[in-house]
């Protein structure tokens, strides 16, 4: 028998899309989505593929405002979604919204499991205040179920004090297959697709948010240390939007020898040629509950050099690459001139990176979230 399942979360994020469209497929699910917004340009600029959509959903109606640094996003209408699906048990990713509340609520009041899905790690620096901490204690508490996408989220729910037997694993996921095969195309068309791109011959790349807390101005500190005859043969991509942009481009001019290329925000359709070309992929956050860049990334058999703070990093970046302290440029500079200065290391990496992201698929992610919802069902009767 199909198990009725309301899955909320916050947007239409290109990435979800596949582990949703997986998890309907599942003969034990009958899911339906709730999204809490269509999408937050103020952040990202990605394309909504809602043609994509091959499950059930509601986009409820909100209203949505950046106060300082905080993220402030009202929603109508979540109860009378969760009456008119009536689910079995409720999955809900993060509890940062009144409307997760009042999803914890209502499932309290019908005696439906609900289940956190948490990507958050302790080694988020983002602050902690006192009153959100006990509020997040509050909801945790009364969760019957938690699922989290690796090590470092499922380690940080222990110190909370939730019992090992009560999280489960949905490995963080993005399109795999899709990001291979556009790679492997993109090789084949490797001159002309570089010339049209305006791409160096060889470079590092990052993507993502040019932000503080993704270490962009690390990565530019560290391109800059790195020997000039190296800089001379190896350039920097960065393929993003952000308010720190300006200030890159400033100092990136200043860099001599050296190339650094700033592509702005790139859609999927492009994105896999920045990978497919590239020599090395570079995440250098501060602060990240996991990362799927580096999913990305990997899929299309590129080398990692990842913080040791990034969720993904306990999980994803081994004999792949190169993990290296937080904030740390000479020791992030050190693993860049490293990669890049020995090709058989890095064709062997890339090949790890192609392995170890097989098991990270929206398949396996789709049913870590099934086994989440079965073993809930013992806590509410």
């Amino acid at each position: 028998m199909k198990r009725r399942m309301v899955l909320i979360t916050e947007l239409i994020a290109p990435y979800r899309i596949p582990v949703f469209n997986a998890l309907a497929r599942r003969e034990d699910v009958e899911l339906h989505v709730i999204f809490l917004s269509r999408t937050d340009s103020s952040m990202r600029q990605w394309r909504v593929y809602e043609e994509e959509i091959q499950f059930s959903y509601d986009v409820l109606p909100s209203w949505r405002r950046r106060l300082g640094k905080f993220n402030v996003l009202l929603n109508r209408g979540m109860p009378e979604s969760l009456r008119k699906f009536g689910p079995d048990v409720i999955v809900c990713g993060g509890y940062n919204y009144i409307s997760s509340w009042q999803a914890l609520r209502w499932a309290k009041g019908h005696h439906v499991p609900f289940i956190l899905w948490s990507e958050s790690t302790g080694n988020d620096s983002r602050s902690r205040h006192a009153p959100m901490e006990f509020l997040k204690s509050k909801f945790v508490g009364s969760c019957d179920g938690f699922v989290v996408p690796g090590q470092s989220a499922r380690d940080y729910l222990l110190s909370l004090g939730v019992k090992s037997e009560d999280i489960s694993v949905a490995p963080n996921a993005v399109d795999t297959a899709l990001f291979a095969s556009a790679g492997a195309t993109v090789r084949q068309h490797e001159t002309q697709l570089r010339a049209q791109l305006a791409l160096p011959e060889r470079y590092f790349l990052f993507v993502g948010r040019l932000v503080p807390g993704k270490g962009v101005s690390d990565l530019l500190d560290a391109y800059t240390h790195l020997p000039p005859v190296l800089r001379e043969q190896v350039g920097l991509v960065f393929a993003g939007e952000g308010p720190m942009r300006a200030e890159l481009e400033s100092r990136a001019r200043d860099i001599r020898p050296g190339t650094v290329h700033f592509a702005g925000f790139v859609h999927r359709e492009t994105l896999a040629a920045y990978y497919a070309l590239a020599e090395c992929f570079v995440f250098p956050t501060r602060t990240d509950p996991w990362g799927l860049v580096v999913n990305e990334a990997m899929a299309c058999g590129l080398p990692v050099i990842c913080t040791r703070v990034a969720g993904c990093a306990a999980d994803l970046v081994h004999e792949n690459g190169r993990l290296v302290s937080v904030a740390n440029v000479a020791e992030l500079s050190g693993a860049m001139e490293d990669i890049a200065t020995q090709a058989e290391v890095r064709e062997q990496m890339g090949k790890q990176s192609r392995q170890r992201i097989e098991a990270y698929s929206p398949e396996r992610c789709a049913a870590g979230l099934a086994l989440a919802a079965a073993a809930s069902e013992a806590h509410v009767g």
